[in-house]
């Protein structure tokens, strides 16, 4: 039910905000504020097609949020899905002001003023798995991520659940989405993205050996989750109030690098053609081999998706918007 107040959306010209909104504009919703960082990259064309109210540059936004808080009385919702999302990224103090301090500013705003506040926590803050990926788990200090990326999401967790904000908010812990409108992320875009610009290059795909004992080479797995059903989650989540804490955001289901590379072969009707390179030294000690959501405390939620398959979200993928390099928005 709509209450005359406007949806904040930050990280809005990005690759999971800008398909969220993309899904707002589908079911009618135009009151939108859209906050970002568009810098010099072509992250812009993500807003092209997408219809919203405002725009406004993120630390313009901060800025408000620190000296006219009631600028925050418009909204009824905010999507905080804002971050420096490069796991790679070694800059701590960039991380610790982007991913932690902002987010603990907006949190503080949105549960002052009763505001739906839901934020981008990750499925990185579970490290290497030895310790599970139970998004119930009480003692979030047990949990040892393996990069700065990850830690400083896992800082904003712990501190949201010392300052009891954890039954007010949303944390959304994603893992590994891909799809449409994430051409601005360069090397960290999906291997969909990356193989399917390898495929038109050399008619092959390079994957990772593997250093685990466990896992043969391209069989290390992962929770491969489409932009579609993360945004579908995202959205369920945001409009189910009795909803709070932290949820894992995944397919449910972790599938080989080889079963993704296969089917993107397919969604271009070839052969699979695969190779397996070296992987760079700084990513060895911090490689995730194994990762797949426990999705039961989402479906507790009421949500019913099936969402797509992995096949069908390759194909959707590669057919409908990498081979015409159209946006979210741009379909038909």
């Amino acid at each position: 039910m709509s209450t005359g107040k406007y949806t904040l959306v930050t990280g809005g010209a990005g690759f999971i905000g800008s398909a969220l909104i993309q899904a707002l504009n589908e079911s009618g919703h135009t009151d939108i504020v859209v906050s970002d960082i568009l810098g010099m990259d072509e992250k812009f064309k993500n807003l092209v097609p997408l219809r919203y109210a405002d725009y406004i540059e993120a630390d313009d936004l901060l800025e408000l949020a620190e000296e006219e808080p009631e600028y925050f009385d418009q909204f009824d919702t905010i999507y905080h899905l804002g971050a420096c999302s490069a796991t790679t990224e070694k800059d701590a103090s960039y991380l610790i002001h982007n991913n932690y301090e902002y987010t603990k500013t907006l949190a503080s705003i949105a549960i002052e003023k009763g505001i739906r506040f839901v934020y981008a926590s990750s499925a990185a803050t579970y490290g290497d798995g030895s310790q599970g990926m139970d998004d119930t788990l009480e003692d979030l200090h047990t949990l040892t991520p393996l990069n700065m990326y990850g830690y400083s999401k896992h800082m904003f967790d712990c501190y949201a659940q010392r300052m009891g904000w954890d039954q007010k908010i949303v944390g959304l812990k994603y893992y590994n989405v891909f799809g449409p409108n994430e051409a601005h992320k360069d090397d960290m875009r999906s291997l969909v993205a990356k193989s399917y610009e390898q495929i038109q290059a050399t008619g092959g795909i390079g994957l990772f050996k593997s250093y685990h004992p466990d896992y043969t080479d391209g069989n290390q797995m992962r929770d491969f989750l489409y932009v579609k059903d993360a945004v579908a989650m995202t959205l369920h989540l945001g409009n189910t109030p009795s909803a709070n804490g932290l949820f894992n955001l995944g397919s449910g289901q972790a599938n080989t690098w080889n079963t993704l590379a296969t089917a993107i072969f397919a969604a271009l009707d070839l052969e699979p053609n695969i190779h397996y390179i070296d992987m760079p030294e700084q990513l060895k000690g911090k490689y995730q081999y194994y990762t797949c959501a426990d999705t039961a405390k989402l479906r507790s939620t009421g949500y019913t998706n099936e969402g797509f398959t992995l096949q069908n979200a390759v194909k959707d993928y590669v057919q409908n918007y990498l081979v015409t390099g159209k946006q979210l928005g741009q379909e038909g």
